[in-house]
This record gives structure tokens, sequence and C-alpha cells, in this order.
């Protein structure tokens, strides 16, 4: 089961992740994308604190905005992973590819360093 709930504080948006993004749900979360990208945010934490598994299907979902949001300057990071979900991103080389961090903090700062 997946809940997803976006926020605006501030000059960004915030998509809260809590339980289990897998093949039957990770539309949800590719809407909740393609959401902010047709509101024109520039400023996108996803808060990871909550999420308990991810599949490669949740994967696809972020690899597949990736270059949206290099061609429209979008700042975009992960943050709280914990270890178990943050490993499937490492093994798959996404922590490459994505800025992740392990606070909200963290992730604020490099939304405004930006």
């Amino acid at each position: 089961m997946l809940e997803i709930s976006v926020k605006e504080e501030k000059q960004h948006h915030i998509i809260e992740l809590r339980g289990e993004v897998d093949a039957s749900n990770s539309v949800e979360l590719d809407e909740a994308m393609q959401g902010l990208l047709e509101r024109g945010s520039k400023l996108i934490l996803v808060d990871g604190t909550g999420l308990s598994y991810i599949s490669s299907a949740g994967l696809g979902v972020f690899m597949s905005y990736l270059e949206d949001f290099q061609d429209r300057e979008v700042t975009f990071v992960i943050f709280g992973l914990n270890e178990k979900v943050f490993n499937v991103f490492h093994i798959l080389g996404l922590d490459q590819l994505i800025t992740m961090v392990g606070n909200h903090q963290d992730a604020l700062d490099i939304l405004y360093e930006a």
C-alpha cells in the first residue's frame, strides 16, 4: 500500500511517500511527479522517511523524469531513505544520478543553494 501527499512550502514542493512503491501503484507516483511538472515546479523534494520498499517499477518512475528535470532546470532531491531502500538505489547506480541526502534540512540546503 502507498500513501502519497504533495505539499507546497515556500518555493518548493514535497512529495511524501509512505509505504511501498511497486508495480501496482507506481502510476500514482508518476501522476504526482507529472502534476508538479505541469504546475511548473522548479524545486522538488521527495520525503522517503516513510518509504519501506521500492520496486523496479518505482525506480523507473524516478528514472523517467531525470531528463525532463534536466531540460526544465528542476532541482530534485530525495531525502530520508532507510538503508534498505537506499541500497536499492545504490545497487542500480541511481544515487549517482539523483541527489540523495539523509534529512529534510540537508535537502533544503541543496534546494536553496542551487
